[in-house]
This record gives C-alpha cells, structure tokens and sequence, in this order.
C-alpha cells in the first residue's frame, strides 16, 4: 500500500482537501490492522477524529497515540514525508489492533464478525476495518456538505478498490445504512435489499426501525478492477450509533453474517 500511501499523502497538500473539514495534520488511514493478512473486512464512512484526538480535542501523546501526525513524525508539511514515514504510518496501521484500538467503536463490530471465525484483535484469524475516505474529518461525515463530501470522495473514492486488489479480502461488511448508500453509489450497482424483522428496534411510539440486510458480489470498486469478485454484506443499523440496537439484535445480525460466509465458503468447496 506504499505507492497508494504517497499518492494519499500527497493530496494532503491540494487546495480540494484545504476546503473540507478533514483533520490536516493527521495521516491518511488507508485500513486498520493488515489487509493483506485478512480475509473479512468491516466497512465505515471515515476515520473518526478520535483517532487523533481525546474527548477534550487535544492531540492524543505518547502511549495513547493510535496514528501519526505530523509531530509525531517531527515534519513540518505532508511534503517533506520520506518513505521512512511512509513506512511509520503503515505500520501504524497494521498494529493498530495491537497498540491502543478505540474500542469503544470496535469492540460491537468485532462481535458481528466473531462468528465467522474472524477479529480484528487475533493474529491467526485475522480481520481488517476500511474506510470508503481515509481521511479523519473534525466532525462526522453525516455533518460535511455535500460539496465537501464531493470533493473527498474525488480525491481519494478509488482508495479503497486500489487496497482490495491487494489484499486476499473476500468478505466485505457494511456498518449502517450510510455506508450502504455511498458503497452502492462508488461501484455503480445497488446491493440486494431484504427486510429482517427479527432485526427490528422497537420505538414508544412507533412501530419501530424496520431491519434490512444487504448483499451482492462486487468485481469493479469506483472504476478500480479486483481480479476476482468479494461477497458484501450490509445492514442498515450504524451498530456504534442508532438508538436501541440491543444485543439480540446483534447476536441476529451476527448469526447471518456467519451463515452468509459459510454459505459462500461451502459453495467455493
């Protein structure tokens, strides 16, 4: 991933970028542990900024840092990185899962792959998490405009094609219907929608939040060609945030997502 890591560190410097919220002097964050010892991989929108900063928004020190920035790499511009940087981020990246995660994200998302034998935090079994933008953004995603979501998508939307042709990743799982909308958009297809009502959340006053699963197989990501086709799952809770999703509901999603990758192994056998 070094040349994709240069091109990534590159932009840093583009007036496009300048005008979007991204965090300047964090690094890109093309995956989270090692995609190219991965067979599943879990799918967000972008790096949160608590991946550079603590809850007081101050630069994350020390033992507590999880990415590096340009102090820690004791750079003054994104064009003065080396390929000795270039590889202090990756590797950065690669034990991410092994240094100081933010699990209080993690940790929900782990337990959904679980089932198919797969964690970001065993290295025998090991799983990935990736990012439509490697770009950590001052505020969610959700609160960028369109233009500024625009703008990233252009600058870095092939990204995460160019790190599957890559990897050996054969599962891609989508977190929450956000991820869902601008993945189908990115490869130009739409995935398979089914309702799940054992996957509802119930409301006081409504009927509640309906469930829905996705799936399909994608070959093609944001015009990028993978040389072989990925199952994609998805499901239309953000785990992290929407109200209600209950461990029930969890342990659901998580025995679906475990019969799909069994069904897809069995098929392959």
């Amino acid at each position: 991933m070094k040349a994709e890591l240069s091109t990534l560190v590159a932009h840093l410097g583009q007036r496009a970028l300048s005008e979007t919220k991204i965090i300047p002097w964090g690094c890109p964050v093309p995956s989270f542990g090692d995609p190219e010892k991965s067979r599943i991989a879990t799918l967000g929108l972008n790096p949160s900024n608590r991946e550079f900063v603590d809850a007081s928004g101050n630069e994350l020190q020390g033992e507590n840092r999880r990415f590096h920035t340009l102090k820690s790499l004791g750079l003054r511009d994104w064009s003065d990185a080396q390929s000795i940087h270039l590889r202090l981020i990756l590797e950065a990246c690669r034990r991410y899962f092994f240094k100081n995660p933010y699990d209080a994200w993690f940790k929900r998302l782990d337990r959904l792959i679980s089932g198919a034998n797969a964690s970001y935090y065993d290295r025998e079994a090991q799983a990935c998490h990736l990012d439509l933008i490697p770009y950590a953004t001052e505020c969610k995603w959700t609160a960028l405009t369109r233009t500024e979501r625009t703008k990233l998508m252009a600058v870095a939307g092939d990204t995460l094609g160019l790190v599957l042709r890559q990897a050996p990743i054969d599962v891609l799982v989508l977190n929450g219907n956000a991820v869902v909308q601008n993945f189908e958009e990115i490869v130009d297809q739409p995935l398979v929608r089914e309702e799940m009502p054992s996957w509802a959340l119930p409301r006081s006053a409504s009927a509640g939040v309906m469930g829905v699963g996705y799936t399909g197989y994608v070959t093609r990501v944001a015009n990028v060609p993978l040389g072989r086709r990925i199952l994609v799952l998805g499901f239309n809770h953000n785990i992290q945030s929407s109200f209600g999703v209950t461990t029930v509901v969890m342990d659901r999603i998580r025995s679906w997502i475990s019969r799909m990758v069994r069904s897809v192994a069995y098929d392959a056998a």
